[in-house]
């Protein structure tokens, strides 16, 4: 009985071509929806804009990892992986928030990047984001200002050593 109100565990799979609306949606709407105590109207939408244009965000995605989270078939969460190295992007639907997703998403990226020999890992973490990563054993190295459609924007860049695989036991 304790489990029956539970959402499904969710599936991952690699992002699709045709993932790029889907995407492009749940990073406004989290965007929008998730980061208010954080940043302005202003900041917000200037960020929603640029995340929510498919164009550039199936550009951005080329030549990057990217795994979605989907549950009942439906995509509720997605994380990329520039270089082996930068999570570039981590956004979750706000419904879906607190039910598991960031976690596996982030898990499965650690252990993809660590399996093809990545030593640490970075990301420029919203404020909003801060706690998610700090309690994943980031550590902060240093706040940047971004200007995003005229208006500017803080994010911090954290960093996670990883274990070489040969050292695990």
């Amino acid at each position: 009985m304790s489990g029956a109100n539970r959402p499904p565990t969710a599936a991952l799979r690699p992002a699709l071509p045709g993932d790029v609306p889907m995407l492009a949606a749940i990073a406004e709407a989290a965007i929008l929806e998730l980061t208010e105590e954080d940043y302005d109207s202003d900041q917000r939408d200037a960020w929603a804009a640029a995340a929510s244009d498919e164009e550039a965000l199936a550009a951005r995605l080329t030549d990057q990892l990217t795994l979605v989270a989907t549950r009942d078939g439906e995509v509720v969460g997605f994380i990329a992986l520039a270089d082996n190295r930068l999570i570039d992007m981590l956004y979750v639907r706000p419904e879906a928030v607190g039910e598991g997703v960031a976690s596996l998403l982030y898990d499965a990226i650690e252990r993809l990047a660590g399996a093809r020999g990545a030593t640490s890992l970075t990301v420029d973490a919203s404020d909003t984001a801060l706690d998610f990563f700090s309690k994943r054993g980031f550590a902060p190295k240093q706040r940047n200002t971004l200007s995003l459609g005229g208006v500017w924007l803080a994010n911090t860049t954290m960093e996670k050593p990883l274990a070489a695989p040969e050292t695990t036991h």
